[in-house]
């Protein structure tokens, strides 16, 4: 027999659930494909070493997302879309050798990764029960009364539409994503090519700024300022016309390839969502 003081248990619905255990799958999946991706490559070299490291990382970016899922977080529809999205890019820039035919088992786990991927973000934003799951916002302490308690901190900003989440989360991968490069091509100061140091220096600068940059101009941004808006589209374009030459420059077509592209996806993800977040509050 339930007393009054016992807690009840509430149950989460089944497409939540189904969520969680397809982020770990992904998770998982994500750092099998890389090892074996790591395994097959015939040279084993510093950038790819840096690019394996950082696609890695994803994997700690689902469990977290499943954390936001489980605590019904809001922030989890961008998160997880553009956390879906570059990891198909990062990953499959490394399917692909320089030279010959990718081997076999990488193309396989990267299909099923993509998969997963696509899967997830179809959860994410095409159900109606996830979607109604995902409306809480982060809890902190906070004074009432006279009393110190914690519990939800609900924004006291406007509302603000899930496109400009989505630009916001897209915006905050451009510094890693021009960190990496500028990593690779620092191996290259390392193999003797002293004449790249200012501009490996000047990129890894860049990328630094780029996150400071976006961190303010993101917190204007949810907070409806029309000029944060043009900000963002500046900041965008300076960081692609500072990461793209350079991965042109010292990664060579390659470079630009695997590192570039991701950049600019994330680039074209945060315009998309800025457009349209503008047209619905036309």
């Amino acid at each position: 027999m339930r007393t009054a003081a016992e807690p009840i248990e509430v149950r989460r619905p089944s497409a939540v659930r189904a969520l969680t255990v397809l982020l770990g799958l992904t998770a998982a999946a994500t750092v099998v494909v890389e090892l074996l991706n790591w395994w097959y490559a015939p040279e084993q070299e510093f950038g790819l070493a840096v690019r394996t490291g950082w696609a890695l990382l994803r994997s700690l970016g689902f469990l977290v997302l499943i954390g936001h899922v489980d605590r019904g977080r809001a922030a989890a529809k961008p998160f997880g879309l553009i956390l879906a999205v570059t990891t198909v890019f990062a990953v499959g820039r490394l399917v692909v050798p320089r030279a010959g035919v990718p081997p076999l088992p990488g193309l396989l786990g990267f299909g099923l990764l993509t998969a997963l991927c696509v899967a997830v973000v179809a959860l994410l934003y095409r159900s109606d029960v996830v979607g109604g799951h995902l409306v809480r916002h982060r809890k902190g302490l906070v004074v009432s009364g006279g009393r110190l308690s914690w519990q939800e901190l609900v924004p006291k900003r406007p509302a603000v539409t899930g496109w400009l989440l989505t630009a916001r989360v897209a915006a905050l991968t451009y510094s890693p994503l021009m960190l990496v490069p500028a990593l690779v091509a620092g191996g290259s100061i390392l193999s003797g090519r002293l004449s790249a140091v200012p501009a490996v220096l000047f990129w890894l600068a860049a990328g630094v700024a780029v996150s400071y940059l976006v961190l303010f101009c993101t917190a204007f941004l949810l907070r409806g300022r029309p000029w944060a808006r043009k900000l963002l589209v500046v900041i965008t374009l300076g960081a692609l016309a500072v990461d793209l030459p350079l991965c042109w420059w010292l990664l060579g077509l390659d470079g630009l390839i695997r590192d570039g592209v991701p950049l600019l996806a994330a680039a074209a993800l945060a315009l998309f969502s800025l457009h349209r977040a503008a047209a619905r509050t036309r």
